[in-house]
């Protein structure tokens, strides 16, 4: 770099020294070689942010001696992409269910001697075991450890992504994720595995934490204890030093999915605003940096619908200048493959972000109590309607098996994960993507509207009738949650076909099952109808988006022979017809018709 040939060249001479240095990070990080190496023995760089200062100080130069027109092209681009993609190119959070920690954590304690039964303990127990060890700087188990094959793999998984942080860096994994989180010790469980593989040390005056642990609220009881689960982990002086080690920054996630198949549609939408609220407050006691994780699906019954609207509709300072949004891999196919359409959905969530944090977009003001009031007892209505369905009704799992395709999901190994958590029939046990794609195929669409019709019925009739309608009207039109809710219940409402879903329930052999379970779905069907145009005025249930209705009124017509197929190619599968034109028929008729619902879960 000192040639005096290159005495004159300033920018080819520094430009030598990045391209030299980026040749030795390569070599150490990346597997294959990239083209064009410069070897001059020099140092790698250790951080993006080192490699970003060099490129800064070149746009510094280009800039102060006119070359802006240089500085704003190439260059202006490598600097972006260094800022977005470091060398990790992009962060990857890690995520596993809390009864997976607590076997394999009970395992290693049992292993180091410290306690034989770690699973017997009662939860003040628990979190004080828990938390005087990551107190300490020893782990608990050392190479060559004799563990069950699932203690293995799982610290093999923490092994791999502390050497992804240590090769790439921080960002390469951002956040562990605990699923089903449902206390304290479950975030403490997770932070053990995470000591464990040195991703976390708070012995130390100055604590590490490079991976955040991510709490998801699942359940609509989880989701109403939350807040109180956050602040009782804040309280510990372990759990509040790794947030402090974070820049005092605590993500939250939320489940959508798992708490409308808990309670329903009303139930969880309203559930999930609450634990919001109740989060935000627990941000503000406490002095800690919030950020909302919210994990919707692409359906209304997983928390889906138009993503400007949602965020518009979060509850006061939920959306605190940053939010993170789940996208599915068909939405992210319909909203982000063409550049042009990309930007546009980008623009359209930060435009939305901005107002949700700078405006107040509730709008309710002083009268938020008592909407509150309202809707605390309209999902509770709306919750027992659901449940006396789904929970309930004897025989309804059998119904659900065998008036959908459920089954033939797993069966024909559709999907990027099992079915069902565990080997059960229960429909807790269920994973939310089956659950609702199943019901969107017999066109019931049960998930996105269940319960919501008994409850507005039962509410209005309960007092003056004239005068609770009038509430509910006013609701709609001042509230953008409320307003929102109504709206993609309709969405849902307007693809769903009775009419078709009764050709699916006479694959159940069982006729007084079939009846005791269809007959319901069909009343609730009507009621709902029938309250959604009693609150907004519209006859038509997609008035509020024309341009939905013209695509819906469009495509629908191709659909029903899909279902009709849909349905015989079932009844030859279940017959013991193993034909692979059967089965690839059924795959066929599955994708045409998720396509075109655009609800595959």
């Amino acid at each position: 770099c000192d040639e005096p040939a290159r005495a004159e060249e300033p920018y080819r001479r520094a430009l030598r020294v990045v391209h030299a240095r980026l040749t030795a990070t390569a070599q150490e990080i990346l597997d294959r070689q990239p083209e064009h190496e410069l070897d001059l023995g020099m140092q790698r760089y250790a951080t993006p942010a080192e490699l970003l200062a060099d490129l800064d100080v070149i746009d510094a130069s280009l800039r102060a001696n006119g070359s802006t027109v240089l500085a704003d092209d190439r260059l202006a681009r490598l600097r972006e992409a260094v800022h977005v993609f470091g060398f990790h190119l992009c962060g990857l959070d890690m995520r596993q269910n809390s009864e997976v920690h607590e076997e394999v954590v009970a395992e290693l304690l049992a292993w180091a001697g410290v306690h034989p039964d770690y699973r017997s303990l009662e939860e003040p127990d628990r979190v004080e075991l828990l938390a005087r060890e990551l107190s300490t700087r020893r782990p608990l188990i050392k190479e060559g450890a004799e563990l069950s094959e699932l203690a293995r793999k799982e610290l093999d998984i923490m092994a791999a992504a502390a050497r992804a942080v240590r090769v790439y860096g921080p960002a390469a994994v951002p956040n562990y994720i605990i699923s089903m989180c449902q206390s304290v010790s479950d975030m403490l469980e997770a932070a053990i595995l995470l000591k464990e593989v040195d991703l976390l040390d708070v012995s130390a005056e100055q604590a590490y934490a490079p991976v955040g642990i991510v709490p998801l609220f699942e359940t609509i009881d989880d989701l109403q204890r939350g807040a109180g689960i956050l602040e009782a982990a804040l309280e510990l002086p372990v759990y509040r030093a790794i947030v402090s080690a974070r820049g005092q920054n605590q993500e939250v996630m939320l489940g959508y999915s798992d708490s409308n198949k808990d309670g329903g549609y009303l139930a969880a939408n309203w559930a999930l605003y609450r634990a919001e609220l109740d989060l935000v407050e627990s941000a503000r006691k406490t002095g800690i940096r919030l950020r909302l994780f919210h994990g919707r699906g692409g359906t209304v019954g997983r928390g889906g619908g138009p993503s400007y609207d949602a965020i518009l509709a979060q509850p006061p300072g939920a959306v605190n200048g940053s939010l993170r949004i789940t996208e599915q891999g068909e939405v992210i196919a319909a909203k982000y493959a063409e550049p042009q359409l990309a930007h546009r959905n980008l623009e359209t969530l930060v435009a939305a972000t901005l107002e949700a944090t700078l405006l107040d977009v509730e709008g309710l003001g002083d009268e938020a109590g008592p909407a509150y009031e309202v809707l605390d007892d309209l999902a509770a209505r709306a919750q027992r309607a659901y449940s006396e369905l789904v929970h309930e009704t004897p025989g309804f799992v059998e119904y659900f098996k065998a008036s959908t395709p459920v089954s033939e999901i797993g069966a024909l190994n559709i999907g990027s994960r099992p079915t069902s958590r565990k080997p059960t029939t229960s429909i807790s046990d269920l994973r939310a993507i089956p659950w609702v794609l199943a019901w969107s195929q017999s066109r019931v669409m049960l998930p996105g509207w269940y319960g919501t019709g008994t409850a507005f019925e039962e509410w209005i009739a309960a007092g003056p009738e004239q005068e609770r309608v009038e509430v509910l009207r006013d609701l709609y039109r001042r509230w953008p949650f409320f307003r929102t809710v109504l709206s993609n219940m309709a969405q849902v409402l307007a693809k769903s076909d009775l009419g078709l879903a009764a050709r699916y329930s006479e694959l159940v052999e069982d006729e007084a099952l079939r009846r005791r379970v269809f007959d319901k779905i069909a009343a609730e069907h009507e009621r709902t109808i029938r309250m959604h145009k009693l609150i907004t005025g519209h006859d038509d249930l997609l008035a509020d988006n024309p341009a939905l209705a013209r695509s819906v009124f469009n495509r629908f017509p191709y659909l029903e022979p899909l279902n009709h197929l849909q349905v015989e190619l079932l009844r030859r599968y279940r017959s013991g017809d193993d034909d692979e034109l059967v089965q690839r028929g059924i795959l066929l008729t599955m994708s045409g018709l998720a396509t075109a619902l655009r609800n595959s879960g």
